[in-house]
């Protein structure tokens, strides 16, 4: 299992961006596959973006498509995910999460390691 850390969130207006990063200490992503999910309180993970850090193939949820974007930085050790806000649908707590598989997957089973989220909140 890798330690992931979640950094960048904070306030944003609607239509403003903000840039997360994950980063793992100790050892390197690898052959593992990276997402990010998003979860309010009082309602469960949704999956958001996941990509293999060796091939860079990315998969993005449908709902957030043409708006987030997630990349990496190889010298960083760093995924990013770029998060261009619509409203206040985006507010949540925003989490990275890491697969020795080096599964593009959207399913939280897949997923064995997680950071500790990372707050987004989208204001009007």
């Amino acid at each position: 299992q890798l330690q992931l850390v979640e950094s960048g969130g904070g306030s944003v207006q609607s239509g403003g961006s903000l840039r997360l990063s994950c980063v793992t200490s100790g050892r390197t992503f690898g052959d593992h596959g990276v997402g990010w999910f998003r979860q309010r309180p009082g309602k469960g993970r949704e999956f958001v973006a996941a990509m293999n850090w060796n091939s860079g193939g990315t998969y993005l949820d449908d709902s957030v498509s043409g708006r987030f974007a997630i990349s990496k930085d190889n010298d960083r050790n760093t995924v990013y995910m770029e998060v261009k806000s619509r409203n206040h649908e985006d507010t949540d707590g925003y989490y990275c999460a890491a697969n020795g598989a080096g599964a593009v997957a959207g399913e939280e089973r897949w997923y064995d390691s997680w950071g500790p989220g990372t707050q987004v909140t989208v204001s009007s």
